[in-house]
């Protein structure tokens, strides 16, 4: 052994860190949620905020039930993609709450579940191209990208998918059962229309 070598530090990574691992992500999608729960809260209503949020975290817990399916080990990078996923995944919703926002503008005489269907048809070729594209790139990434990216570009392979079927399936579906009408969602505007034009009804 060499005389003149010296240990400067030991550092052990036990349980307790795992512990503190698992619960400093823990809170940080929780944050993710509740932020945007309150977001599109604002941005449009809370039904439909509602089933966006209970979509994302069907995605988020799905996604890491298929993880311990496989037992991979929940590390900070996996953590990471699971944010990502739920950033994606909200994009997706975002979209497919506008158009049906839209739709309540424009088609006045349908039902909520026509104006949800006729949305979410409108809507599909425009999740299914941009899913499919980034599921291509990290498929890359996950065959070429090596051990250190492993982990988190199998971890966005299992959460967009998912994402993109609750987007689709999940949130609007939700929004519905939680007795979405038109009036939720143009209220303010409703109102407006009202009290300064005048009827175009005989």
């Amino acid at each position: 052994t060499n005389q003149n070598a010296a240990v400067k530090r030991i550092e052990f990574v036990g349980p307790s860190v795992g512990a503190d691992l698992a619960q400093t992500g823990a809170m940080a999608l929780m944050a993710a949620l509740l932020s945007i729960l309150v977001y599109v809260g604002f941005r449009f209503e809370w039904r439909l905020a509602a089933g966006v949020v209970i979509a994302l975290a069907h995605d988020v817990i799905i996604t890491l039930g298929i993880l311990s399916l496989f037992h991979i080990e929940i590390d900070l990078t996996i953590v990471a993609s699971l944010m990502s996923v739920i950033g994606y995944s909200l994009n997706d919703s975002i979209v497919v709450s506008d158009r049906i926002r839209e739709n309540f503008r424009k088609i006045r005489r349908g039902t909520p579940y026509e104006i949800f269907n006729v949305s979410l048809t409108q809507t599909l070729h425009r999740t299914l191209i941009t899913s499919g594209t980034t599921l291509m790139v990290i498929l890359m990434l996950y065959l070429f990208g090596g051990p250190v990216l492993e982990g988190f570009s199998l971890t966005m392979l299992i959460g967009v998918s998912i994402g993109t079927a609750s987007s689709i399936y999940v949130a609007s579906a939700l929004a519905l059962k939680l007795g979405m009408k038109r009036e939720h969602m143009l209220q303010q505007k409703v109102e407006k229309e009202g009290a300064d034009q005048p009827s175009i009804l005989p």
